[in-house]
């Protein structure tokens, strides 16, 4: 049994700056329509889920906050922030698209290395360190919304994965994992 409470983790829809393939790290960018979209799938997703006793946290970046608003509505569930929940910083790197990055970046072979070699970027053993903090401090079952890579790691933490296993994750907006006992769920419409 782990010892970690049930949680849904969410990434927030869409933004523009995710279909322009640029970084945000803590930078932020507005969800587009199908940004909006996949959030209200993910709504569509927890109507079906058993959210007695639960409690929603989302990261307080804009478009983690727009998507919570969409994917919580109606549930009854009250929303706090909280800046653990937010992305993974990638410092000077924000805002540069990933092809123009790699491109530059001989010794980053894809999109995560960046976030490694990012200048004044935080690095995926911070991010660990940081989510393994708010999952220790986590009581009771909560909703969850995040980012990209920092729904990753949160989830590997929660699986009991290593920090090298990242890069398997699987993704994806408009859809919701729920994860219990150390074991993950990914439903979808």
């Amino acid at each position: 049994m782990s010892r970690y409470p049930t949680v849904f983790i969410l990434r927030h829809g869409e933004t523009e700056w995710n279909l322009a393939n640029r970084l945000q790290g803590h930078f932020d960018s507005p969800l587009t329509e199908t940004g909006r979209a996949q959030a209200a799938a993910q709504n569509t997703i927890l109507q079906r889920c058993d959210l007695a006793g639960f409690s929603a946290l989302t990261s307080p970046q804009g478009r983690a906050v727009t998507t919570a608003e969409i994917a919580l509505a109606g549930l009854g569930l009250e929303v706090a922030t909280d800046m653990r929940l937010g992305e993974i910083g990638i410092g000077a790197w924000a805002g540069e698209t990933r092809d123009t990055l790699l491109h530059q970046t001989p010794a980053a072979r894809d999109s995560y290395d960046l976030y490694e070699h990012a200048p004044e970027g935080e690095g995926f053993a911070a991010l660990y360190q940081r989510c393994r903090s708010f999952l220790d401090a986590l009581t009771g079952p909560h909703v969850l919304v995040t980012h990209g890579i920092t729904s990753r790691m949160l989830r590997l933490i929660l699986m009991g994965r290593a920090p090298s296993a990242l890069r398997d994750m699987q993704g994806g907006q408009g859809v919701v994992f729920r994860l219990e006992n150390g074991q993950q769920k990914r439903l979808t419409l």
